[in-house]
């Protein structure tokens, strides 16, 4: 029975692997069939994704730049008994990627919102860090200028772990200001292009990973997590 028939006006939001094929879930691609639209971040990157499924169905993009005109005629169509899917380039939408305002218009108008569980990057590099996981907060990127400091200097005193990403090209300037902050012995783990052909987490203290990531020039998206005070 198809998603539409079942969820008449729904906004589903549909995590897609963060780099292997392989993890997305049975439901996701049996939701991107049956929905009426897909909303994709690029729809370039999702096409690849969506031919290597057969999946057929209209795309629109949907991303940081048009999301904000973009979502009351969204909801209208949801209400209008669309099957409506948002998707990003990789991992679940809304954390560190757009969606949050189309969800967040969604539930202030009454309009169904389900989350599909699935892939996003921070859970395995949390995982994989071997660093207390029972309480950790997500900051996400940290803020490239207005605030960086600030906020750096709060986090030095949080004590639950911590989870940033990070691109490649601002790894090491952020290494160096963690440590700068937190101290160089403070113990941290950095994971890049998890679920990928050259996966790598290394461990040890931002010094350490400082170090390292000089040596060895950083490639691929970035996790850092790192020991609360």
């Amino acid at each position: 029975m198809s998603a539409k028939a079942v969820n008449i006006g729904k906004l589903y939001v549909v995590p897609t692997p963060i780099g292997n094929l392989e993890d997305i879930t049975l439901r996701a691609i049996r939701v991107l069939k049956e929905c009426d639209l897909i909303l994709a971040e690029d729809t370039r990157t999702s096409g690849v994704l969506l031919k290597h499924f057969d999946i057929g169905t209209r795309m629109q993009s949907h991303h940081k730049f048009n999301e904000h005109r973009a979502v009351a005629h969204i909801v209208e169509r949801i209400k209008s008994g669309d099957c409506i899917a948002l998707i990003s380039d990789a991992g679940t939408p809304s954390v560190s990627d757009p969606g949050f305002l189309l969800v967040r218009a969604c539930a202030e108008e009454g309009v169904e919102v389900e989350c599909l569980p699935g892939a996003t990057a921070f859970v395995p590099a949390l995982v994989e860090s071997g660093l207390a996981s029972e309480r950790f907060c997500f900051e996400g990127f940290l803020p490239q200028k207005k605030g960086r400091q600030t906020r750096l200097k709060q986090l030095a005193e949080e004590s639950r772990t911590m989870i940033f990403y990070e691109s490649p090209y601002r790894v090491v300037k952020t290494l160096t200001q963690l440590a700068e902050n937190m101290g160089d012995d403070r113990v941290a783990s950095v994971s890049r292009e998890i679920s990928k052909l050259y996966a790598e987490t290394v461990r040890g203290t931002l010094g350490e990973l400082v170090i390292h990531f000089t040596e060895n020039e950083p490639r691929g998206e970035f996790v850092i997590v790192v020991a609360g005070k």
